[in-house]
């Protein structure tokens, strides 16, 4: 699932490809966008921003992307047929002489001047990964709506850039807090931003997520994705259950036993 470290190696990657030569391949495959042609100009970086790429080109312009839940960038030598799913699948594609980046499954899709870039990432909070971070304004904007859970809090981009759902639930882990606990009765809203911090850092040049310092296949995480298989802390079975907004919810995983604090909505004490 792509979060900020998967955003951040999929921008180095694009980057090497593209950056540097002058497109000789551009299709856009959206309707709004189906006439444009950036064939000729130079891509001269590819940046992420939170869960946001930003590929910029020649003449002040951004071609802006985000992988969604699960969009990709396939990068090929140039000629080489695509890997990255059905044809029909596909909604962008630039290449050079050498490289060809083909994205998937791309739910965002904009192009925009590079001076208007925070039309589309003006909202985000400090990014994780990102030269703009800021610990302390990442805490200030996580406290700013005490009654919310942490586990929404965490998911709000406009707190701090970077957290998906996949670090939400493993954060409440390792800091043995229920996701449902509201932000104000956080004990160390520092620590946990410091944590995030570290660990999109320690994955960011992984090709696998590991969150538990094994890296075994079937180890590299704590909670998620194991609803109802033994907690590996206390053995208790791990649960699951929607969060958030209706209309919006994500899958939060969780131990009862090693995470103190209220428990999902809809689950009583004696369930």
């Amino acid at each position: 699932m792509p979060e900020g470290d998967t955003v951040w190696r999929t921008a180095r990657t694009l980057h090497e490809a593209l950056a540097g030569a002058p497109l000789t391949r551009s299709d856009l495959r959206v309707p709004r966008l189906a006439t444009t042609d950036l064939t000729g100009r130079t891509v001269t970086e590819v940046v992420p921003r939170g869960k946001h790429l930003l590929t910029r080109v020649e003449g002040g312009l951004t071609l802006h992307s985000h992988l969604g839940m699960d969009g990709s960038w396939r990068v090929g030598r140039t000629g080489e047929p695509p890997r990255g799913g059905p044809h029909h699948q596909i909604r962008a594609v630039l290449g050079n002489a050498e490289r060809t980046a083909v994205g998937y499954r791309l739910p965002a899709l904009d192009l925009l001047r590079t001076a208007d870039e925070a039309e589309v990432v003006g909202h985000l909070g400090p990014d994780l990964l990102g030269p703009d971070w800021d610990a302390e304004e990442a805490v200030r904007r996580l406290l700013s709506d005490p009654g919310r859970t942490v586990g929404e809090a965490l998911l709000d981009q406009r707190n701090l850039a970077g957290v998906g759902n996949v670090y939400k639930s493993e954060l409440c882990f390792l800091l043995r807090i229920s996701p449902w606990l509201p932000v104000a009765s956080l004990p160390d809203a520092g620590r946990l931003v410091g944590l995030a911090k570290k660990l999109l850092e320690a994955n960011k040049a992984r090709p696998a997520r590991i969150t538990t310092a094994d890296a075994r296949p079937d180890r590299r995480l704590w909670v998620y994705g194991r609803a109802e298989r033994p907690c590996r802390r206390c053995g208790s079975p791990v649960l699951a259950a929607a969060q958030g907004t209706a209309g919006r919810e994500r899958t939060t995983f969780w131990c009862p036993h090693c995470q103190a604090g209220p428990p999902p909505p809809a689950i009583g004490p004696n369930e």
